[in-house]
């Protein structure tokens, strides 16, 4: 059992409100035994083969404390006892698995375009735009092009293509590393 008097869950439930993230954390950390147990006892109810843990749910429940934090409409102010914040606590858990529970498409968050997006380029223009711009890495240093093609055309790993190269895979890593950048400078500067 917790050692916290209620009026010391009143602060840290105010602090929570009013700070931020630690309060939160410290009322998770406080409640820790409590909250593994209310935990058990939901996922009990639960399917066998469920995919989340009781751990999973706290940290969940943590994660969900944070975001709830700079909501309006909850008033963490008004709990005054231990009680009160398990009740919470709970109420959230359960939201929480079946929020989990629903199908992927279900949860996801829709959001409309403003703008169209920018067309795409196919066939043999996007073919020659790959070519150029590889042709490009090239002048650079032929090497570059060499390890974009081996990793990208190829599939090969770090070790097959410094195998290939007769170098390290530091050095494979370190012209991979530029060669991307490099090229996604190239193709950002030609969608503006």
């Amino acid at each position: 059992m917790s050692s916290l008097s209620p009026d010391s869950v009143a602060l840290l439930t105010a602090d929570f409100r009013r700070v931020g993230q630690h309060p939160a954390g410290e009322l998770v950390e406080q409640f820790q035994l409590e909250l593994r147990r209310l935990a058990a006892a939901t996922m009990r109810r639960e399917r066998a083969d469920h995919t989340w843990q009781t751990t999973a749910l706290v940290n969940e429940l943590y994660l969900e404390l944070v975001k709830i934090r700079g909501l309006t409409s909850i008033d963490l102010v008004n709990h005054q006892d231990k009680a009160a914040f398990l009740g919470f606590a709970g109420h959230i858990m359960k939201r929480l698995l079946i929020h989990h529970a629903r199908p992927l498409y279900r949860r996801v968050e829709k959001v409309p375009f403003d703008t169209a997006p920018e067309p795409v380029v196919e066939g043999t223009e996007a073919l020659r735009e790959v070519d150029d711009a590889l042709s490009q890495l090239a002048a650079i240093d032929a090497r570059f092009r060499t390890v974009v093609e081996m990793r990208v055309f190829e599939g090969l790993t770090s070790d097959e293509i410094a195998s290939r190269l007769n170098c390290s895979c530091r050095t494979v890593a370190s012209y991979w590393n530029f060669a991307r950048r490099w090229l996604e400078k190239e193709w950002a500067g030609s969608i503006t």
